[in-house]
């Protein structure tokens, strides 16, 4: 991997927080529309709401969250292999 300046190293890493951050939003916003009245910790125990288990979109959009966070500590461990 090529060497990395510590600001190229926290501007990808603000990117990724941004990226989460926004589709943590979308998946809330997605869960209330099918659940009214969750919240965000409803959110991280979906197996209690059925109605969320169903919804395919719901899903899709839970599992883009998912793979956004395993890139961002898979990078964040790639950074501190780097340091």
């Amino acid at each position: 991997m090529a060497t990395w300046t510590r600001g190229a190293l926290e501007i990808i890493d603000e990117l990724m927080l941004g990226l989460i951050s926004q589709q943590e939003s979308k998946v809330v916003d997605l869960g209330r529309r099918i659940h009214p009245g969750l919240t965000a910790e409803d959110i991280r125990n979906p197996q209690d709401f059925p109605d969320l288990m169903a919804s395919g979109d719901w899903n899709f959009e839970d599992g883009i969250l998912a793979g956004l966070k395993s890139a961002h500590m898979a990078l964040r461990a790639r950074f501190l292999e780097e340091s």
